[in-house]
């Protein structure tokens, strides 16, 4: 018998959104805002950028990516340059505080998450490590077609 992604998703919302919740009631993000912290990872992974490339990137309007990059580079841990290609441009890139943060706040996740793993049975944590490809692909193949469906 044949399931759709509507009768999956109505099976699951509710207890994926108590998950979500839950883990990030949990997960202490160095009292760093959501915006600021995917900021920070967004700049530790792809590098120097724009403050509108930000924006986009990570879907916020400009004003929020200009006060978030503000407060970070108070807090050390951003920093601003003039770009090399165009001196009118300038480009955020994350310090190395902001890396060390970064990885501070994803060890700390890793282990809340860990936590909460920890209630299943060795079946049920193998069957969650069988699906750790099929989450990967929803958020990379799903944050992609979403991405390009906004240009």
């Amino acid at each position: 018998m044949s399931v759709t992604p509507y009768e999956v998703a109505e099976k699951m919302r509710a207890d994926m959104t108590a998950l979500y919740v839950t883990y990030f009631r949990l997960a202490d993000s160095a009292d760093l805002t959501g915006p600021q912290l995917t900021i920070l990872s967004m700049l530790d992974k792809h590098g120097p950028s724009r403050v509108s490339d930000i924006a986009q990137r990570e879907g916020i309007q400009m004003p929020t990516a200009s006060n978030a990059i503000h407060n970070l580079e108070k807090r050390n841990m951003v920093k601003r340059d003039r770009d090399p290609y165009d001196r009118r441009g300038i480009l955020v890139s994350i310090t190395e505080f902001g890396h060390d943060t970064v990885v501070q706040v994803g060890k700390q996740r890793t282990e809340h998450l860990a936590d909460v793993f920890s209630v299943l049975n060795e079946d049920e944590l193998e069957l969650c490590n069988k699906m750790v490809p099929v989450i990967h692909k929803l958020a990379t193949t799903y944050n992609a077609r979403r991405d390009s469906d906004e240009k």
